[in-house]
């Protein structure tokens, strides 16, 4: 049974802007989840890659970038107008660039506009139809639409592709979504498959607690959640989750510690309402 928020990953395009000491340009690094792209751009450097030919397409780039990074930024402070600005920018910069239909995808998706998040995934992925992050995205987007056949085969795409080095995050989603659909075996599949290629995929080690929790392997579950509270943030869910698999396994110290946790540290969540109600102390 789920207690916590869905934790499909999105690939949100992770953009960095450094200025190089002595450089008459930025560095720009470009990364997708982990797909990192560096281009140190010193005009007076022949040697150095640009983004297009000319001085004018270089332009462009820089502008479609800076504003891309700008709204990713917004979007990830919650300030969606001032990041559809920005990336509506990005977009005028340079058209032809999947990352900015991406991030827009996402934003429309935060702000409700389903019809419109759709419509930009699918532009992304026309302008590449390899691009692991927007794959990925689209794929989350169909599973949080009831769609999971669909968005298990543009999960399957992006996992597949032999240039992507974090296929595990693909994998995590598909296992994700069937465990969102009552597909408990087949989450399980894919969950272990992720956890195969990256034993610290924490979305997978939560779920993997969860199911063997609700099958009542307690030790299988202790065991998945040890795990992932060794590299992952404390939460209402993970907390939960630790008093009811330390109160089966009669750890008294376990769910004393994680109860007073949960009561001081998120009191207004609605785990802190199910331990109340649950008369646990």
């Amino acid at each position: 049974m789920l207690y916590g928020m869905n934790v499909l990953i999105s690939i949100l395009v992770f953009f960095s802007v450094f200025q190089l000491s002595g450089c008459s340009a930025p560095l720009v690094a470009v990364g997708i989840m982990g797909n990192i792209i560096n281009r140190t751009a010193d005009l007076g450097d022949e040697s150095q890659p640009y983004i297009g030919d000319t001085g004018q397409s270089f332009r462009s780039n820089e502008v479609a970038i800076s504003n891309l990074n700008l709204g990713i930024e917004y979007m990830r402070l919650g300030a969606y107008e001032e990041a559809l600005a920005k990336l509506n920018r990005a977009k005028t910069a340079k058209p032809d660039y999947a990352p900015t239909y991406n991030a827009l995808g996402l934003l429309y998706q935060k702000m409700g506009q389903m019809e419109e998040a759709e419509r930009y995934f699918q532009h992304a992925i026309k302008l590449d139809d390899q691009n692991p992050a927007a794959l990925n995205n689209y794929g989350q987007f169909l599973c949080g639409q009831d769609k999971e056949t669909e968005a298990e085969k543009y999960f399957l795409t992006a996992a597949e592709n032999p240039l992507y080095d974090m296929p595990e995050i693909p994998y995590a989603n598909i296992g994700t979504c069937a465990y969102l659909h009552d597909q408990t075996d087949k989450a399980v599949g894919y969950f272990e498959k992720a956890l195969s290629i990256n034993p610290r995929i924490s979305a997978a080690l939560i779920q993997l607690s969860e199911i063997n929790y609700d099958k009542g392997n307690y030790d299988s579950a202790h065991g998945y959640l040890s795990r992932y509270l060794q590299q992952a943030n404390l939460t209402p869910r993970s907390l939960w989750l630790g008093i009811r698999i330390g109160r089966e396994l009669g750890d008294k110290n376990a769910v004393s510690s994680y109860a007073l946790l949960l009561r001081n540290k998120y009191p207004d969540s609605n785990e802190a309402k199910l331990l109340a109600e649950s008369g646990i102390k």
